[in-house]
């Protein structure tokens, strides 16, 4: 009998989607078996929340009683703060993103960190955690490296949790909602039972990443998970809940602009035709004025992805070496 995709996202849930406490810290270090995990944060202006990130992460899973993790890299994207300065005082290797393949003028954007990162960590199991992250867990990184030291079918994991908007409970992920949620289930509807898409904690197999290209900028988190979808298969993909994630809110105008680069993200790969106009305008109330007039304001929308680096002959060449 045919399986509809309804049917094959259940299972997938039922199957893929797990708690942090499913895996015990005991059970994860008899299961590393010498495998080695990078954590990467990618941080521009992040002073008042990378150094406890960093101290959590050194405390609970770097400890001698506790190795799991074998890299901390902060990645500094050109901060104007003291983020590189606190990050390394709290034990983190930090490394300035333009220092990261020279040969390439970098470009702003998270994916561009993100992508850059696969260069300066060696890890064979990647993490990323974003750096604005409050009362910080270390079930963010021990959660979502856990199926992929204990499943050796799972190659993809992303953190689900609470994201709160003040003091309302599931209010946080505004552009999830109303912006990746109804594309994925329009056009990727196998990615549906996926929780957080959008969310900028998850792990990955360095033989998957290295395989993926990157969107530079607010569209790689989706870009990503559709591509691994195509590249791995659903079933290697998975996700653990790791409780509440609390962070710094972006205002609507910047949602908006996250939204529009995420959108054409998803147009690239609907379709490598006809695509929509890489700009938006956005409007602001004229305050030269006594507030009776609104300012437009048009921002390139982020298109440019960065190919796989396994297509990269600097990293070629380190794998050499």
């Amino acid at each position: 009998m045919e399986i509809t995709l309804l049917e094959e996202v259940e299972r997938w849930l039922a199957r893929r989607s797990w708690s942090v406490a499913d895996r015990p810290m005991e059970q994860l270090l008899t299961a590393k078996r010498g495998a080695t995990v990078s954590v990467v944060l990618p941080a521009l202006n992040e002073e008042a929340t990378v150094g406890d990130i960093v101290s959590v992460i050194r405390r609970e899973l770097m400890s001698e009683a506790t190795p799991l993790v074998d890299e901390l890299v902060v990645i500094d994207s050109g901060s104007t703060d003291r983020t590189a300065e606190v990050a390394a005082a709290a034990g983190a290797r930090v490394v300035a993103r333009d220092a990261i393949l020279p040969r390439l003028p970098a470009v702003p954007g998270k994916g561009e960190v993100l992508w850059r990162s696969l260069m300066v960590t060696h890890g064979d199991i990647v993490c990323f955690v974003d750096a604005d992250l409050r009362d910080f867990s270390a079930d963010f990184v021990s959660g979502i490296v856990g199926p992929l030291l204990t499943d050796p079918d799972v190659d993809f994991v992303k953190a689900m949790y609470d994201r709160p908007l003040g003091d309302a409970p599931g209010q946080g992920g505004r552009v999830t909602e109303l912006v990746a949620r109804p594309l994925l289930n329009l056009h990727w509807p196998q990615l549906a039972g996926f929780v957080q898409p959008l969310g900028g904690e998850y792990a990955a197999r360095r033989s998957l990443l290295e395989r993926l290209p990157f969107p530079v900028g607010y569209g790689v988190e989706l870009g990503l998970l559709v591509d691994a979808l195509h590249t791995v298969g659903l079933d290697a993909l998975a996700q653990v809940d790791v409780g509440v994630r609390k962070h710094r809110h972006q205002d609507g105008q910047a949602l908006g602009r996250m939204a529009a680069a995420i959108y054409r993200t998803a147009q690239l790969r609907l379709s490598r035709g006809h695509l929509v106009r890489p700009w938006l305008t956005q409007f602001e109330r004229d305050e030269t004025d006594g507030g009776k007039g609104f300012t437009p304001r048009t921002y390139a929308v982020d298109t440019e992805e960065r190919p796989p680096m396994a297509d990269i002959v600097e990293y070629a060449h380190r794998r050499v070496a």
